[in-house]
C-alpha cells in the first residue's frame, strides 16, 4: 500500500465506529497528476458513528502540523458532512465523512433513476446526489472488514439504465436553457451572468456525455476535458471549451455564445 495511505489506514482503521476506508478521487480512478491529493473516505453506520474527538486525536500524531485537524459531523454541510484537509509527509491529504445510510438510500433511488441536485459549498454546478453512487463505485477500499462497500460496489454496475435516461433528459434540456439565459445577459452586457451561464451549460453537457458513456460523474472539475476523451463525445470539445473562455475574457460574447450553441447542436446531434 501507498505509505501515505497505510499511515492513515493504521491510524484509523482501530477506531469504534470506522466501517470502512477507501481512497477516492483522483487517484482511485487513475487519472491523477503529480499534484493531486489523497481523498480518503470514512464511512459509519449513522446509528454507531466514530467518535470525532477519538478520530482527532488518532490523526494528530500522522500530520505535517498538529494545528490541522478533522471537523464536527455536518460541519461542511449536508453532503459533504465533514472531514479534513490535512498534509502528510508535504502531501495534501483530505477525509471526508460518508453516512452508510444515507449513501444507501442514495444508491436504491438512482438505480431508480431519480436523483437531486442540491447546494454544498465547493460545488458551484450543484451536488449531485449520485455523485455518493459513483464514489463507491470508483473507489479503491483499504480497509473494508465486514463487505459494506464491496456490497454496495456490486450495486453500481453495470451503470443503471435508469440513472442514465434521467441524467439525459434532466442536463440535456438545461444546455439550451442556460444558452439562452447567457444570451439575454449578454444584450446587457453582464459578464458574470454570461460566465456563470456558460459554466452551467459546460457543466450540464458534461453531465450527459459522463452518462452516455456509462461513466460516474464524481466532481465538475476537470469533467468537460475528462468527457472529452470518451468514445462517445464531441469532436474538439477540450479546443473548443478552451476557446470559449478565452472569448468570454476577451469581452468577445458573441463568440462564447456561437461556441456554446455548436457544443450544443453537437451535442443533439449524439442523441438523435
Amino acid at each position: 500500500m501507498d505509505p501515505i495511505l497505510s499511515r492513515v489506514v493504521e491510524a484509523l482503521q482501530p477506531l469504534p465506529g470506522v466501517s470502512a476506508l477507501v481512497l477516492g478521487g483522483s487517484r482511485a480512478r487513475g487519472t491523477a497528476g503529480p499534484l493531486s491529493d489523497y481523498d480518503v473516505g470514512i464511512y459509519y453506520e449513522p446509528d454507531a458513528p466514530f467518535d470525532v474527538e477519538a478520530l482527532r486525536s488518532a490523526i494528530v500524531p500522522v500530520v505535517d502540523d498538529p494545528s490541522e485537524t478533522v471537523t464536527q459531523f455536518g460541519e461542511w454541510g449536508p453532503w459533504i458532512n465533514g472531514g479534513g484537509w490535512l498534509h502528510i509527509g508535504g502531501t495534501k491529504v483530505d477525509l471526508i465523512y460518508r453516512d452508510l445510510g444515507r449513501v444507501r438510500d442514495v444508491i436504491a433511488e438512482a438505480r431508480q433513476g431519480r436523483f437531486s441536485m442540491n447546494y454544498q459549498t465547493g460545488h458551484p454546478h450543484g451536488f449531485c446526489s449520485a455523485i455518493w453512487m459513483g464514489e463507491v463505485a470508483t473507489c479503491q477500499p483499504l480497509f473494508d472488514p465486514l463487505g459494506r462497500i464491496a456490497e454496495l460496489k456490486g450495486q453500481t454496475w453495470p451503470y443503471p439504465e435508469a440513472l442514465k435516461k434521467e441524467l439525459i433528459f434532466r442536463f440535456g434540456w438545461e444546455v439550451d436553457f442556460a444558452i439562452s439565459n447567457a444570451e439575454l445577459a449578454a444584450r446587457r452586457g453582464e459578464r458574470t451572468h454570461i460566465a456563470g451561464c456558460a459554466y452551467r451549460a459546460l457543466s450540464c453537457l458534461a453531465q450527459v456525455l459522463f452518462a452516455l458513456n456509462g461513466r460516474y460523474l464524481i466532481n465538475e472539475k476537470g469533467a468537460v476535458t475528462e468527457a472529452a476523451t470518451y468514445p462517445i463525445t464531441i469532436a474538439g470539445l477540450a479546443e473548443a471549451q478552451l476557446g470559449l473562455w478565452k472569448d468570454i475574457g476577451d469581452g468577445d460574447h458573441e463568440g462564447a455564445l456561437r461556441r456554446l450553441r455548436g457544443l450544443s447542436g453537437s451535442l443533439r446531434a449524439l442523441l438523435a
